[in-house]
Order: C-alpha cells, then structure tokens, then sequence
C-alpha cells in the first residue's frame, strides 16, 4: 500500500517537472492530436460515414499535406449543414487525422488560410463562412484577422463554445485544478504557453474583426466556460459600435437543462434555422 502511495505521489508530482523540463509535452496535451478516434475509421473513405462526401488533400506548405473532410462529433454537425443545403468542408489539421506535419498555433491557422483562399477560388462567388468550434474558433478567428489583414473580410464567422484565450481554458480544465495549491503552478503553465508560442486570443482577436457574428454556446459546457462566450459577444458588440457599423454580432445561449454541453449543440432541432437565419440576413 505505501509503495502504491509513493508512486501515486511521484507520478503527481511529475507533472510540473515534465512540463518544466519539455514544455513541447504542454502542445501535444492542448492539441491532443496523438489521439486517434474513432480507430476503425479509414480517414480516405469518408463515405463510410457520411454519404455523398469525397475526402482530398491540399499542400498548404511544402511536406504539409492536409486532409479535408470531417471527424468526431462534428460528422454530425456536418449532417445538419449539409441537409440544409451547405457545402460543408471541414480541415484535419496538420498533425491530425491522416494529415502530416505538427501542430502549431500558426500552422493551424496558416492551414485554414489556406483552405479558405481555395474555397473562394471555387466558390463561384457564394457565401463563404468560416466555423470554428472550441479549440477551432481560435484558429477561425486568428484566420479571420489574416484576411482582413490582406485587405478584405470574412463574409461570415461563426464560433461555436469558444473561449476567451486558450489558457484560460488549459487553467480551468479539470487535470489542471488539481495542481491550484502549488505555487507558481499557474505561472508555469502560462510562461511555458508562450515559450511554444500557443495564445489563441479570441478576445483580442475579436477587438479589430469587422465579420458578421453568430456565438454558439451552452449553458453547461463543461469544457470552455459559458461565461467565456458571453464576454466575447459584449467584446464583438464593443467593437461594432466603436467601429460604428451595422454588422451582424448574435449570441444564441443553449439552457443547461438541454444537456448539449460542449459537443452536442449538433442536438437542437432548430440550429439548421437558425445558421440558415444567419446568413441569408447577410445576403439583404
């Protein structure tokens, strides 16, 4: 019993030494990409899953091969978009899935770049609308400020259960709770953050976008907190009026007795209404 606490104790206590000593382990746990789910899925043959989707790949740079199609839960989210007429591309980052390199804040978002400038070639000038969802909407929004760097804006973003910066939510995640007495636990986490270079600041991102709006949200996410979503709609609303323009912000807010958590928005029977709402407004 006392060696089972000793190593209990050890492996405890290892965790701030590891993340210390290779702070690259801290990417691979935000990121979570070693993780392969489901395992029986051949990513080539997305129509195992979803009907009527092909699976390609883009060299978004040179020995970076990404694949575009759709995983996990979103294969359902993808459904419902779809069913209502969307042509719905979804991107495995590099590093995920079966497409190469590793992942970083900037090679994540120089992905959807990319994405994004092929759809517009291929569009036939519809509506292009960028979705990110949780550690996504970080990559959408920092994507977004890309395009409107390079002169032109997001015709349409919207941002499902996203987060005000990461490391907010890295602080607030379950594992790390466990570490809040230590001194200078937090310090650790946010100081090795900006050594690998991962910010993902929806909320400054969100102080100078000019993109209609629309914030997905549920009341008991147990992921990124409600309260996160909430602050960036009064953040875009803050920049709206400062910019003084007329741009859509919306934030629709999910009741905790729903059950959709941070996963199952996917569930309500009127999310197709309401994107569809969303962005035929845009088109008035």
């Amino acid at each position: 019993m006392k060696r089972l606490l000793s190593f209990v104790i050890l492996a405890y206590l290892s965790v701030p030494v590891i993340v210390y000593l290779l702070p690259w382990t801290l990417g691979h746990a935000i990121f979570s990409h070693m993780l392969r789910f489901p395992f029986s899925v051949d990513l080539s043959r997305p129509e195992d899953v979803l009907n009527h989707t092909c699976n390609f790949y883009l060299d978004t740079e040179e020995g970076v091969s990404v694949g575009v199609w759709a995983v996990n839960h979103r294969v359902q989210m993808v459904k419902i978009l779809s069913a209502a007429g969307n042509h719905v591309l979804s991107l495995d980052y590099r590093g995920f899935g079966d497409s190469t390199g590793e992942p970083s804040e900037a090679g994540l978002t120089s992905d959807a770049l990319y994405l994004y400038h092929w759809v517009l070639q291929h569009s036939g000038g519809s509506l292009v609308c960028l979705w990110g969802h949780s550690l996504g909407s970080g990559v959408a929004t920092n994507t977004a400020v890309k395009i409107q760097e390079q002169g032109s804006a997001v015709e349409a973003l919207i941002l499902e259960a996203p987060y005000t910066r990461i490391r907010e939510v890295v602080i607030t995640h379950p594992l790390a709770k466990m570490y809040w007495f230590l001194p200078g636990f937090q310090s650790l986490l946010w100081s090795t953050m900006e050594t690998i270079n991962i910010v993902f600041a929806n909320e400054e991102n969100l102080k100078c976008l000019s993109s209609p709006l629309l914030i997905l949200h549920a009341e008991d996410d147990s992921v990124v907190p409600y309260h996160m979503g909430q602050k960036l709609y009064q953040i875009s609303l803050q920049t709206k009026r400062r910019l003084n323009t007329q741009v859509q912000v919306e934030m629709i807010s999910y009741k905790a007795e729903l059950g959709f958590s941070h996963s199952s928005i996917y569930k309500d029977p009127g999310l197709s209404h309401t994107v569809q709402k969303f962005l035929q407004d845009l088109k008035h």
